[in-house]
């Protein structure tokens, strides 16, 4: 429900400075209509239904092998129609309500507007656990229960995983003069949502691009199939590990799941996307340094730590494995060392020995 108190009702441009940042100024207007509505009804009803429908689904396709990520652009463009229709249907009647004064509250105050959409997008957003798909902390419920075979209350686990998620806002309002207020801070994939919210809402600009942007939505969705569902070796694609089907070493250095992915590539977009998010929204300097990092360590340290040097007799434990090994390449049972209260049994740990870790978990 929207109060027709609770805005301005003139309708002064914003006279704020213009951004250093030649991206923002090309993207970002610096105007804004204060006499548009912004705590709707039918902003609470999308934004708390995008929310959790971002968390639920996210967190589902976080157990793939290449996790699926739902980002709040899916939710940006899905909720548009919708708003509409409720703008289209929602009764105009206005009425008070007994303990808030003589402001007047109405279902349906006008055309859904930029700022009811902006506000439902930050929602998903959050859903969405700010672009990382799953919250950080429920990777340590999942280990509690996977690998240590633990129980853990729902209570202990919902406390962590909102504190460690809260705690970004905290520190986010500890350094806000020096990391949010700066104009030179910007979010590179901030300006893609900026744009689309241009695109969808001013009436006068080229409606080619959003014609362009539906188009290539559809196309993205007929696509994934393909290699989704239709096809799923062009997930990863490894012609090194074809042509020397039988070699140990070959799948070591050619597989793109199980190795250093080395003339390995993919046609699914999920794929790329699935750790490190769009590489299309990220300015190149920021691309060119992870891939520099990247390579360092996957192309240039892990060979040499493995088959040059044999670092703490790595050649006994798969080039690339998660789990814990033993002296003699046996998986290292974990539940055993470890006790009801997740204390060490040194006795047992003694018996199995000392716990090794693949070349690349340790890089």
């Amino acid at each position: 429900m929207w109060s027709d108190t609770e805005n301005p009702t003139t309708s002064e441009a914003d006279e704020g400075g213009v951004s250093p940042v030649e991206q923002v100024r090309l993207t970002v207007p610096n105007t804004d209509d204060p006499t548009q509505p912004i705590w709707t009804f039918r902003m609470w009803f999308l934004g708390l239904l995008s929310c959790s429908f971002l968390s639920f689904t996210n967190q589902f396709f976080a157990y793939r092998t290449e996790p699926i990520i739902m980002s709040q652009i899916t939710v940006q463009v899905a909720v548009l129609p919708v708003a509409h229709f409720m703008a289209a249907v929602l009764p105009k009647t206005k009425f008070t309500i007994r303990g808030f004064g003589s402001r007047i509250f109405s279902f349906n105050p006008g055309p859904f507007n930029v700022k009811e959409h902006v506000l439902i997008t930050i929602f998903a957003n959050a859903g969405s656990a700010f672009g990382n798909g799953s919250p950080y902390a429920v990777g340590i419920v999942n280990i509690i229960k996977a690998f240590y075979g633990r129980s853990i209350s729902f209570f202990a686990s919902w406390l962590l995983i909102v504190t460690t998620q809260v705690l970004g806002y905290g520190w986010a309002g500890i350094l806000r003069k020096y990391v949010v207020e700066p104009a030179h801070m910007w979010w590179p994939s901030t300006l893609v949502q900026v744009s689309l919210f241009r695109a969808l809402h001013e009436t006068n600009d080229n409606r080619a691009r959003t014609k362009f942007f539906f188009f290539a939505h559809l196309c993205s969705i007929l696509w994934y199939v393909v290699p989704g569902y239709l096809f799923t070796t062009l997930t990863n694609i490894s012609w090194v590990c074809w042509i020397f089907s039988k070699s140990v070493t070959a799948q070591q250095i050619g597989s793109g799941m199980r190795g250093l992915g080395v003339g390995a590539l993919t046609l699914d977009w999920a794929a790329v996307t699935s750790f490190l998010i769009s590489p299309l929204i990220s300015p190149f300097f920021v691309i060119a340094n992870v891939f520099v990092g990247y390579a360092l360590i996957v192309y240039v340290v892990l060979p040499i730590s493995y088959w040059g040097l044999n670092l703490y007799n790595a050649n006994r434990f798969p080039i690339f494995s998660l789990h814990l090994f033993t002296v003699q390449g046996q998986r290292y049972n974990i539940s055993a060392i470890v006790d009801n209260h997740f204390e060490l049994n040194v006795a047992e740990y003694e018996k199995q020995g000392r716990i090794h870790l693949s070349v690349f978990f340790v890089g």
